[in-house]
């Protein structure tokens, strides 16, 4: 990783030095500048080479982990190449052929419901607008920015309706950076297309999941490690620094 440039980002607001107590809305592309230089501007972590087994790794994605994905999907793409290929096997069989990613049953219902759709409206193939995608069977909002900003940038930029996903790492982040109170993905998703500008929608998300799985812990986040830590409102460096000053002050003559 690099080390971050710790100045504003282009189309920043002057003025007063930045802190962790400064305006949401300075504060966060910046954040997101920070990051993405940190993280090489984010990489999807699951392995895929067309926008239909990134469709396909993200769906299996929910609730495992994309070690655990990649796994699976290093036979399972080879087993099924295309859309049909989900059809014509039993669903039995492609249940157990995913089972290591969990909600097996669950999943194989919504891969063979967004492949048939596939078939039916798209000649097979994966739609690259938004309205299209979250219109197929077990694709929401999270999943089809995910396939859209990494696998059609551009396409991603252009569409009016395309937005920023949301998983339990950018959910957490949020809240702890103080870019949200919500706790719903689509009303995070929101706040969060509000403070940063649309071009950084894509690496902005995968930035941040990268800093949730590599520093910013759900239990033990690793402040002293955290390249944004003095314009976090959640630094437990700067909570103890605030009890050792209130201390200092309590004891002086």
């Amino acid at each position: 990783m690099s080390a971050p440039d710790r100045s504003q980002p282009d189309g920043a607001q002057p003025g007063a030095e930045l802190t962790r107590r400064s305006p949401k809305a300075r504060r966060a592309p910046v954040i997101a500048a920070r990051l993405d230089e940190t993280y090489d501007g984010g990489v999807v972590e699951l392995d895929w080479t067309t926008p239909f087994e990134l469709l396909v790794a993200t769906i299996l994605s929910a609730q495992s982990t994309d070690r655990k994905v990649n796994e699976v999907t290093a036979t399972l793409f080879a087993t099924y190449p295309t859309p049909a290929d989900y059809l014509a096997v039993d669903e039995a069989q492609l249940q157990a052929d995913i089972y290591p990613t969990g909600f097996y049953r669950q999943k194989a219902r919504s891969l063979r419901g967004m492949c048939r759709a596939l078939l039916e409206r798209h000649g097979g193939e994966v739609p690259l607008t938004m309205a299209d995608l979250v219109a197929l069977p077990g694709v929401a909002r999270k999943t089809a920015n995910v396939v859209l900003g990494a696998a059609a940038p551009d396409a991603h930029r252009a569409d009016r309706d395309a937005g920023i996903a949301v998983d339990t790492h950018v959910k957490r982040l949020s809240r702890r950076f103080g870019f949200t109170r919500h706790d719903d993905p689509v009303a995070i998703e929101r706040d969060l297309m509000k403070l940063l500008p649309k071009r950084s929608w894509p690496s902005a998300s995968l930035s941040i999941i990268l800093h949730g799985r590599r520093v910013c812990d759900a239990l033990r986040p690793r402040c002293a490690s955290c390249v944004v830590e003095d314009l976090c409102p959640s630094s437990q460096l700067a909570a103890r620094r605030d009890l050792a000053g209130q201390a200092r002050g309590l004891g002086a003559p």
